[in-house]
């Protein structure tokens, strides 16, 4: 697996990383074996950077995650998890709950230190409070040795230049921005963070399975004229003998101011596909087809979190 400098933070982080949210049954029910299974195909496969959060499936991914790396020696993965998001409504960024939250995801995850902590989805909240509590709590939590690098993630794209106009962070990550679909991480937002060092981290190549031959989720929250022009490229794709989602991921792949891009699945076979992708060429003339069919579309996307955060 190729790598990629994440900004300035020293880290060395493969281009495809492994997304743990799965094995929190998020999205379906697993057995212990298909999570044992996925943490070492994407390992084998050297996506040794994996992403998890306590949010997902409310500690289960973090916990699993934690029994799967047990004989595996701590040089050989990096850990990103994250904090603040514990329930669907729940969010607390208070410096007493940062934290209890970083000795809890150390002791599920078995491991001394964490490589990347991010503050998660914190467009759900008032953001003032990131910049004044939460991330002076965590560089404490730094100077401690107990974590690495310190960022965010989130949807809008306005929270990246809010927190890093006022604070200093290490690395950040978007989600379903970077996509076949939807630029807006890319056209917006990466400029500015290249210019400021922070590290690029960009989530959901597939868009919430929006870019795969399965069944649209109804908690889909894209637009119909989106959902359609997906449709249509999925034929597409189908006609030339190539999965949307392989077309998908090695866009995503291929954009070298993105340090990692993070995709996440409970399926073993899934994760081998994915490596064997990332190592070929992308059809050129396939991905021009595709993105003529979501111009009429491209970069719409929906409001997440506080309206006043989009």
């Amino acid at each position: 697996m190729k790598t990629r400098p994440l900004g300035t933070t020293g880290l060395e982080v493969p281009i495809l990383a492994f997304g743990a949210s799965s094995l929190g049954q998020e999205f379906r029910a697993i057995t212990l074996d298909e999570a044992l299974e996925s943490v070492r195909a994407a390992l084998d496969c050297g996506m040794n950077l994996i992403d998890t959060s306590p949010f997902y499936g409310r500690g289960m991914s973090e916990v699993l995650l934690g029994v799967a790396l047990r004989n595996v020696p701590r040089r050989d993965y990096l850990l990103c998890t994250k904090l603040g998001r514990y329930d669907l409504p729940h969010f607390d960024f208070s410096a007493r709950r940062v934290v209890e939250s970083v000795d809890v995801s150390l002791h599920r995850l078995g491991t001394d230190h964490l490589d990347i902590i991010l503050c998660h989805d914190i467009e759900f909240v008032p953001m003032q409070q990131i910049v004044d509590e939460t991330l002076p709590a965590l560089r404490k939590i730094q100077q401690a040795g107990k974590v690495r690098c310190v960022g965010f993630s989130g949807y809008p794209q306005k929270i990246f230049r809010f927190i890093a106009d006022q604070a200093r962070v290490d690395c950040v990550m978007n989600y379903n921005q970077y996509t076949l679909q939807n630029t807006r991480f890319a056209d917006e937002t990466i400029p500015y963070l290249k210019a400021q060092g922070i590290g690029v981290m960009s989530a959901g190549p597939f868009s919430a399975r929006l870019l795969t031959d399965a069944p649209l989720p109804a908690w889909l929250k894209e637009p119909e004229e989106v959902k359609a022009a997906a449709r249509r490229a999925a034929a597409l794709c189908h006609s030339r003998g190539t999965p949307i989602a392989k077309l998908a991921l090695q866009f995503a792949l291929a954009n070298p101011d993105i340090a990692t891009t993070v995709a996440g699945s409970a399926n073993p076979n899934n994760i081998r596909d994915w490596a064997t992708w990332a190592a070929e060429p992308l059809d050129t003339d396939l991905l021009a087809e595709v993105q003529a069919i979501f111009a009429p579309v491209k970069n719409i996307g929906h409001i997440e979190g506080l309206p006043q955060n989009n």
